[in-house]
């Protein structure tokens, strides 16, 4: 199974390459003692993609820099609710409210939740 997933992402990506880059080699009709405008051409599309990489680079940086920022400052969470069953001293039994503080994927986070309970214990 998982070797079938590799085969189909190593074709799939030998497609992308192929349908990318093309399967022409004609980079303009010039005379062989006057190579000038095919190298000029070639080296051209050298340094675009160098360029565009280098740029796509930057903007990378700059994006993922200012989603880290952003995500410092970000006010929403998200709290479960857990319902806790006590015995009072008088022995009577209530239901006891826990919030606990969990991240994006339902993880209960290791820090004390927003309404006052205490940070949950960690299990290892």
């Amino acid at each position: 199974m998982k070797t079938k997933i590799i085969i189909a992402g190593i074709f799939t990506s030998f497609l992308t390459l192929l349908s990318a880059t093309g399967c022409r080699s004609d980079y303009g009709a010039g005379s062989p003692y006057q190579p000038g405008p095919v190298a000029g051409k070639a080296v051209g599309t050298g340094v675009g993609v160098v360029a565009g990489n280098v740029a796509g680079f930057g903007v990378g940086i700059a994006e993922g820099t200012e989603k880290g920022v952003a995500a410092t400052f970000d006010p929403s969470y998200h709290m479960v609710r857990v319902w806790k069953t006590q015995t009072t001293a008088d022995g009577r039994t209530i239901q006891v409210p826990q919030d606990i503080l969990v991240d994006q994927y339902g993880r209960p986070a290791v820090m004390p939740a927003p309404s006052g309970n205490s940070a949950p214990s960690v299990q290892k």
